[in-house]
């Protein structure tokens, strides 16, 4: 199996290698380039040499707790290898809800975070108006719910509108945001489990992330932190913003969804600045790489982002609730593409993740269902 995950990555590379000297090849036919385009291509080649250089984090983990003993394999999350020209099956697929709000396990109500587990084939969502996070395995007309269900309230068996959820693989377990009372879980995923643990107490998040070295992001109205997982403090390290709400390069306002890479630059949804903002480590501001042009739907703007995420190549894809659609911005470019949501599919769309194949799944929150876009 570590032989397997190991050569997989390597075989990433070599696409990511062979996308790259394409969009090369195609520049040079048109005979347009210009020193945006060799920045774009240095940077690309400096990410191709880093990745070379560090092989997946690979951990063996022995469990004798149980009456067979187990042994897991964990290898870090490996992001999609998608083309910078990559299309999608026009029409999505309803693999979760689509059957009308309510709180049977066939639907959902108001859904705003998801994570997919690739290595099981489950999809995790964060079914925000029934304080529950459900689990749908992928083909299946039921969902389960693994956390929460029992009501709103403050309890440690209860998941109080929760807005984003994680899996954190090395514990098996589910990491929540819970935006009613400010808390932040971990929540086993081992069956029978009833109720949760809190990390942060009174946390007031809004978005939520975890890096490949397991620290975890909380996104405020104007500020992102870090935090390490064990430490019951709340102070963090401050990664971004902290300079009150507004519009300049060193603030956001109302950031609702967050996206790390491997460099562990942040990428900021800034909803009613109608912008991405990414804040490299370290940075005391941040850049515009999609948006900021004010609220609209020409392909130079974009209108309250929700879920992003970015892959190898530093390509961005941002989920737009005001229009309704999904759109690409590659690394340096000043205008978007849209990917989908031309024709209605969408309702106040939420969430967003790309499993490993290169598909996207697209929380339809006002449809009150998860739509997938096969590759």
């Amino acid at each position: 199996m570590v032989i397997k995950h190991s050569s997989t990555h390597f075989i990433e590379i070599e696409n990511n290698l062979s996308q790259l000297t394409e969009r090369l090849k195609q520049i040079r036919e048109e005979n347009e380039f210009n020193e945006a385009d060799l920045n774009i291509f240095k940077t690309q080649l400096t990410k191709i040499a880093e990745e070379l250089d560090e092989p997946p984090n690979i951990k063996i983990e022995y469990d004798s707790g149980s009456f067979i003993d187990k042994i897991s394999i964990l290898v870090s999350a490996v992001i999609a290898n998608i083309h910078v020209n990559a299309t999608w099956k026009p029409n999505g697929m309803t693999v979760a809800g689509g059957n009308g709000p309510g709180s049977a396990t066939n639907q959902l109500t108001r859904p705003m975070g998801i994570f997919v587990d690739d290595d099981d084939q489950t999809i995790v969502i964060a079914d925000c108006a029934n304080d529950r996070i459900i689990q749908w395995k992928i083909g299946d007309t039921n969902g389960q719910v693994v956390a929460g269900g029992n009501g709103y309230g403050n309890g440690l068996d209860q998941v109080e509108l929760p807005k984003h959820v994680l899996i954190d693989k090395e514990t098996n377990s589910l990491i929540i945001l819970g935006s009613g009372f400010g808390r932040i879980f971990r929540w086993s995923r081992r069956s029978g489990t009833r109720q949760g643990e809190i990390l942060f107490d009174k946390a007031q998040g809004s978005g939520l992330a975890m890096d490949d070295q397991r620290y975890v992001y909380v996104s405020y109205f104007d500020e992102v932190r870090r935090y390490q997982l064990g430490k019951k403090t709340m102070d963090g390290t401050l990664v971004a913003g902290g300079n009150g709400e507004g519009s300049g390069l060193n603030q956001f306002k109302t950031s609702l969804y967050i996206f790390v890479d491997r460099q562990q630059a942040v990428y900021i949804s800034d909803d009613q600045n109608h912008r991405v903002m990414k804040w490299n480590k370290g940075a005391k501001e941040g850049v515009v790489v999609a948006g900021g042009q004010g609220s609209g739907n020409s392909l130079t703007q974009l209108s309250s982002p929700r879920g992003l995420f970015v892959d190898h190549l530093g390509t961005l894809y941002v989920v737009e609730a005001g229009n309704n659609r999904v759109t690409r911005w590659p690394q340096g470019a000043k205008q978007g593409t849209i990917v989908v949501g031309e024709d209605a599919q969408l309702s106040e769309p939420e969430g967003l993740f790309f499993d490993r194949q290169g598909n996207f799944y697209v929380v339809d929150c006002g449809n009150h269902r998860v739509q997938r876009f096969s590759i």
